[in-house]
C-alpha cells in the first residue's frame, strides 16, 4: 500500500499570510517535536489540509472564525519556552578546527 505522504508527485506552493500565522506554524512544529514527532512546516501544513473538513458549512465557519481573530490573538505564541527549539532545514555550519 502506498502512503500519501510518500507520493512522488509533488507541488510547490507559495503562501503569503500574516507574520503571526507564520510564527504559529513554527510553534506547531515545535509542539509536534515536544510530542516526539520529527516533522517539517511543509509536512505539518499537508497534514492540516488533509484533515480539514470539506463540508461547505464547516469550512465557511472556519474562515469566519479566522477572519474575526483580533490582531493580538496569537501574541502568546511569541515566548513558548515550554516547547523545544527546532532547527530550520538546510545545511548546517560546522565549527572550524
Amino acid at each position: 500500500m502506498e502512503l500519501l505522504h510518500r507520493q512522488q508527485q509533488r507541488r510547490t506552493t507559495s503562501v503569503q499570510w500574516p507574520e503571526d500565522i507564520d510564527r504559529r506554524l513554527n510553534i506547531l512544529v515545535r509542539a509536534a517535536a515536544a510530542a516526539g514527532e520529527r516533522t517539517s512546516r511543509a509536512e505539518l501544513l499537508a497534514a492540516l489540509v488533509a484533515a480539514a473538513d470539506t463540508q461547505p458549512d464547516q469550512l465557511a465557519r472556519l474562515l469566519h472564525d479566522y477572519r474575526r481573530l483580533p490582531e493580538s490573538a496569537l501574541a502568546d505564541d511569541e515566548n513558548r519556552e515550554d516547547l523545544p527549539r527546532v532547527l530550520p532545514p538546510g545545511p548546517r555550519r560546522t565549527a572550524s578546527a
